[in-house]
């Protein structure tokens, strides 16, 4: 190499070393969120790791090592005078508020399911193979729900649904309401506090997802209102539904183009279907951002590999692009299509007959 190449050299070395030191970060801020760190400190001025100890009723010296390297993140600040950690307001409503939208600590939650998988990653390389869903530990189920929710909250109630047109005044006077790939159910929740009128199903095709969907309905005094049953999207059942939601889930789907079909026959007349998807481009280079580089490494390692385990005719990973999710909608027989709002994470779609 001449003597520019080894500088590019170098500098692309420092990005990766930046990135490798982010990913090990990675687990500490997991724990941090996971073992209630964030949010003992939050709040609460400069405090030492004795007091943050006694706070979390953990180990001081774990604490002070964590602390360590969260000072080095910049996530926290130290006083060095006085021997104290401050967690400013502005990281903590990232990374202490599971209510807020601001907050992404589930992702990191998630992260211990995606690199669990790398075995099984390297395996599905080879062969094209898949890597299901349900193959995934607890933590990805968890952690993808935790991570979701802030955004629903904000935005889906306040924002989204008052997009689809006419779909709000149906809800508010006593709809019928399919959540399809609901998860924990999280999403159908919050349309259910928000419209005590109407009727919510939730449906997935995974049995725990569902049974911990029941319980949080259950603990939120919704159940009387709110179901959730085990179901594929191609076979959920009901009919007469006002509006059919898919959050963040038709591109994992193996054969999404029978979810939309599906999601037609049963639909009311005048309803919608709202297409949640993320906000990530079919021209690869638009996702040379740090949102889109989530987004595309997490299609590698989970939204790609559970479309290919399900063998449908169809495997679009995260990012195939508003036109085919237009195309998909219109071979289904869902003629109209819109963007009906947009957030820096995801895309909302309206599609009807």
């Amino acid at each position: 190499m001449n003597s520019a190449e080894e500088d590019q050299a170098m500098e692309f070395l420092v990005r990766v070393v930046t990135d490798a030191g982010a990913a090990v970060a990675g687990l500490c801020t997991a724990l941090g969120d996971r073992l209630g760190l964030y949010t003992a400190m939050a709040g609460a001025g400069p405090m030492t790791s004795a007091r943050l100890a006694e706070l979390t009723g953990l180990q001081e010296r774990y604490v002070r090592e964590w602390l360590a390297a969260q000072v080095a993140g910049e996530y926290v600040e130290y006083d060095a005078a006085n021997d104290t950690y401050l967690l400013p307001d502005a990281h903590a409503a990232v990374l202490a508020y599971p209510e807020v939208p601001t907050y992404a600590g589930g992702f990191f939650t998630l992260l211990q399911a995606l690199y669990a998988t790398e075995d099984s990653l390297l395996e599905a390389f080879r062969t094209g193979s898949g890597v299901g869903w349900e193959q995934h530990s607890s933590a990805l189920f968890s952690g993808t729900a935790k991570f979701f929710r802030p955004g629903y909250a904000g935005a889906l109630v306040p924002e989204w649904i008052p997009a689809m047109n006419g779909t709000e005044r149906k809800l508010r006077n006593g709809g019928r309401v399919a959540d399809v790939g609901c998860g924990y159910g999280y999403s159908t929740l919050l349309m259910a506090r928000a419209y005590p009128r109407s009727r919510f199903h939730g449906f997935d095709f995974h049995q725990p997802s569902i049974e911990a969907a029941r319980a949080i309905a259950a603990e939120q005094r919704l159940a009387e209102r709110v179901d959730f049953q085990v179901a594929t999207a191609q076979d959920f059942p009901g009919s007469g539904y006002d509006l059919i939601t898919f959050f963040d889930c038709l591109h994992d789907m193996g054969d999404p183009g029978a979810a939309l079909r599906h999601a037609e026959q049963v639909l009311a007349d005048g309803g919608s279907c709202m297409i949640v998807e993320p906000n990530a481009s079919a021209d690869v280079t638009a996702n040379a951002n740090p949102i889109g580089r989530a987004l595309t490494a997490a299609s590698v390692a989970v939204c790609l590999p559970s479309a290919l385990a399900q063998q449908g005719p169809t495997a679009l990973g995260n990012h195939a692009g508003e036109d085919v999710m237009r195309h998909l909608a219109d071979d289904a027989g869902l003629h109209h299509w819109r963007l009906a709002a947009e957030s820096p994470v995801n895309r909302v779609y309206a599609a009807s007959r």
